[in-house]
């Protein structure tokens, strides 16, 4: 049982329900966070991630249930969620024809900074997320991975509590993504409660300690990488056949069902302990006349096999 008093929770949400005429896109969610962790949400399209969002920061509100972040009721003390919260959609909320450092001033003026301490707090975020240099040009010459960063330092003009990324670095290049995972790592370790929302799993792998899954609505798993990794499987065995009968005579020795099955690739991934001696009984049970095997290889489990376990894709 968890002795985090029930006050001391960054979110806590119990029974969320939302429809949207028929369709009913959150069914009864339960979720606790911690102070100065990192949550990540994962979850196919629809399942409710930006919908959980919304209502976590005030944008909807819920058809039942209740939730409280940084302390404040969602519904009845939403004034004070939306002063404790800060919120970083898909796509940046900027104004391209003015520079960096106005448009960091100009929110810190909108949210009650006076003159002179708005521009020094943008001056302090453009140095923060490395964009001093590029500070006096307008944002329209900026490439997405400066706009993501500048827009994240946008919303971190009062020192929120908490702060909702919703599919951060959608878009990003490889390089720019790992910028961002920096600058969600460093909120962290600051103090501030991430909450983040993404499809790449290695992404949620690096950054988060407690991953949840959402599903059609529901919760279908909670806890941190190592844990819910472990669930699926320590290890998994990644077989490569010869063709396409030695594929599907394999499959059909597979018990209770492949981690990962690629038709197209004639690969093949069953759950191990990782063992020289389970994964050579699997080979001997799989492969009997050792024939129709190619290759192997022994691959620690990842949250990609968690999720495609989880969601059943």
């Amino acid at each position: 049982m968890d002795s985090t008093p029930a006050e001391g929770w960054a979110i806590e949400a119990r029974g969320l329900r939302k429809r949207y005429g028929a369709v009913r896109v959150l069914d009864g969610l339960d979720l606790r966070v911690r102070p100065g962790s990192v949550c990540a949400l994962l979850g196919p399209n629809g399942a409710g991630k930006t919908t959980a969002v919304r209502i976590l920061t005030t944008l909807t509100a819920p058809d039942a249930g209740r939730a409280r972040v940084a302390g404040h009721d969602v519904v009845t003390a939403r004034s004070r969620v939306r002063r404790a919260v800060s919120l970083t959609g898909q796509y940046a909320a900027l104004d391209e024809e003015q520079t960096g450092e106005e448009n960091l001033r100009m929110m810190g003026r909108l949210r009650g900074l006076p003159r002179r301490q708005a521009a020094r707090r943008a001056a302090e975020l453009l140095e923060r997320f490395g964009l001093t240099d590029a500070g006096r040009r307008r944002v329209v010459t900026y490439s997405g991975g400066m706009r993501r960063r500048l827009d994240i330092a946008a919303g971190l003009t009062r020192d929120p509590e908490v702060v909702f990324l919703d599919e951060p670095t959608t878009g990003l290049d490889p390089r720019s993504r790992r910028t961002m995972w920096e600058v969600v790592a460093s909120l962290a370790e600051s103090g501030v409660t991430v909450f983040l929302t993404t499809q790449y799993l290695e992404e949620a792998d690096q950054l988060a300690h407690q991953v949840a899954v959402l599903d059609r609505g529901r919760l279908i798993a909670e806890g941190a990488p190592e844990e819910l990794k472990r669930r699926v499987a320590a290890r998994r065995l990644d077989l490569t056949l010869v063709d396409r009968h030695a594929y599907e005579a394999v499959h059909a020795r597979v018990v209770g069902g492949a981690l990962h099955a690629s038709p197209g690739e004639l690969l093949l991934s069953v759950p191990t302990d990782g063992s020289a001696a389970h994964v050579r009984a699997l080979l001997d049970e799989l492969d009997p006349a050792r024939v129709e095997i190619a290759r192997f290889t022994v691959q620690g489990a990842t949250l990609d096999d968690v999720f495609l376990e989880l969601t059943h894709e």
